[in-house]
């Protein structure tokens, strides 16, 4: 009988648990580090914004950061035509916006007619537009829509993951959500406080609406040490991207509390001075521009040391321009290149340098000497110069470290063109290679080693511009693949770009939140927020 009464008492209790999840509640609190500059979600561009718009804009279709592939959300269903221009979709009925304003085709063909308006100047607009033209909606039934842009667009279904629907109807315009969170306090330089949207579609297995949170808590404090003091304090719940070394510091205290994804997008890459009018000797761009030499420079390299002695172990060595964390686009023939100070002096020797009491000079006996700059204040790219000065002195190489503040940096790749090489990182904040455009074709501002170029300096660099833009106007996506697979492989030929590690996605989250899945992709610890328990 007492067994019978005990295992009763179990079940209840654990039938109460089980409501008391279900129903949710509490506060998810953690820190933005900068003052978000809007809250239209159509005019985001700062990373505070973007954060807001994933927590209360809905969208139609979602990239999972988990998968890495696409699901639907407010459209049930969606068809692309096989040219990449135009997109229907099928909408989910009986939703309702923050505001109670029914959700219908109408609105999507007004949020796209604002998105695509050239007054707006709409980042994410920016991204559909790849030719002249206006995009074209027609509602064929309240819950389905067709939307016919002027030119073909690359993944082009992959791009409403950023475009939050605005109602057409609601007074309250951008205010009026379908994200799981609405905008309910907002104290300039202090909070933003955003609350539980009573009418957002998601509900769980049981039948319970979503999101579990009451509320979401986000304080604007760009200083890391008080957001980690925060963090230990218990007085924010979550940090969504950790440097290495505060991350050994809390897991020494709090192992349970930190997250290491493995590698992310992001890479620490360095190039030398390409540019025809550069301030810099003759002799010193022809090294420059020489893929042997640039490519030998990478073999005396040791990325295995960069990541484990900078990053305490917390970073991977760099194959290419694409991290294999981007599981699609990475090309999986390349791999990191292989620390070989011997065989980078034979590559040298046989482009005509040879060492000379332990000095390594051109054929015209100039001895390599050259500069690398790098941001101030940023330790870890201190610490990663120091670490190649120490490489490449090992093959007669000596190397000047240089640290500048960075508008000055800036400034030089940028306008004077005065330096020999720079090491810097690249943040990816996006998998498809179109977000890699403004880097790769040689007429952008962003094509580092040689900027703004009038017309492809090299055959190389012609090629490349011919890959890209095959890529980015195919609705076909093996052909882009194939196309894309191509631009990374003559990235690693050429070298003008010597990529070194790729940072490992470090994260921090409370105990006391469930539910937690932390990845590489942002936002890395909130991704499925509707989703989290406290």
């Amino acid at each position: 009988m007492m067994r019978r009464v005990s295992y009763l008492i179990v079940l209840l209790l654990c039938v109460l648990q089980g409501l008391a999840w279900a129903q949710g509640g509490g506060q998810l609190r953690f820190c933005l580090r900068s003052e978000p500059k809007t809250f239209d979600p159509l005019k985001v561009e700062d990373d505070a914004s973007v954060a807001i718009r994933y927590l209360t804009g809905g969208v139609l279709v979602r990239l999972n950061r988990q998968t890495q592939q696409l699901q639907p959300e407010l459209a049930q269903s969606w068809k692309v035509s096989k040219d990449g221009r135009q997109i229907v979709f099928k909408l989910r009925s009986g939703i309702l916006f923050s505001d109670g304003t029914p959700f219908l085709a109408e609105d999507v063909a007004y949020t796209v007619q604002e998105l695509m308006d050239p007054a707006l100047h709409s980042p994410t607009g920016d991204a559909f537009r790849t030719g002249p033209g206006n995009a074209e909606t027609k509602i064929l039934s309240p819950n389905e829509i067709s939307i016919t842009f002027p030119a073909p667009v690359a993944s082009l279904d992959r791009l409403f993951d950023q475009v939050a629907i605005l109602s057409e109807h609601s007074s309250k315009k951008e205010s009026a959500v379908l994200g799981p969170f609405m905008v309910a306090d907002y104290q300039a330089g202090s909070m933003l406080l955003l609350k539980r949207n009573p009418n957002y579609w998601k509900t769980d297995e049981r039948g319970h609406r979503l999101p579990y949170l009451d509320s979401v808590r986000l304080d604007i404090l760009p200083n890391r040490d008080l957001e980690m003091l925060r963090f230990k304090k218990g007085e924010i719940d979550l940090i969504n991207s950790l440097d290495s070394e505060y991350f050994d510091k809390l897991a020494s205290s709090s192992p349970q509390s930190v997250h290491d994804a493995g590698a992310s997008l992001d890479s620490e890459q360095m190039w030398f001075n390409e540019v025809t009018r550069a301030p810099l000797p003759t002799y010193k761009k022809n090294w420059f521009r020489s893929a042997a030499f640039r490519r030998a420079i990478s073999q005396a390299i040791n990325r295995e040391d960069l990541s484990r002695l900078v990053f305490r172990g917390h970073a991977q060595p760099a194959g290419g321009p694409v991290s294999a964390a981007n599981k699609f686009w990475f090309n999986s023939k390349l791999k990191p290149e292989t620390y070989s100070p011997d065989a980078a002096l034979k590559a040298l020797q046989a482009e005509g340098f040879r060492m000379e009491n332990g000095t390594l000079k051109d054929r015209d006996g100039n001895p390599v000497i050259f500069s690398i700059i790098t941001n101030s204040g940023n330790k870890y790219r201190e610490r990663m110069a120091v670490l190649i000065q120490d490489d490449l002195q090992k093959i007669g190489i000596h190397v000047n470290v240089v640290t500048l503040d960075f508008p000055s940096l800036i400034e030089r790749i940028t306008q004077s063109f005065d330096y020999e090489a720079i090491l810097l990182g690249l943040t990816n904040v996006d998998l498809d290679p179109n977000e890699q455009m403004n880097v790769w074709l040689s007429s952008s501002e962003n094509h580092q080693w040689n900027p703004q170029e009038k017309t492809p300096e090299t055959a190389w660099e012609a090629e490349i511009d011919r890959l890209m833009r095959a890529q980015a106007s195919s609705g076909d996506i093996k052909k882009r693949k194939e196309s894309f697979d191509r631009v990374q492989e003559i990235v690693v030929e050429e070298a003008p770009f010597i990529y070194l590690v790729n940072r490992n996605a470090l994260s921090a989250v409370s105990p006391a939140v469930h539910g937690a899945v932390p990845v590489i992709l942002s936002p890395q610890t909130f991704w499925n927020v509707e989703w989290l328990q406290k």
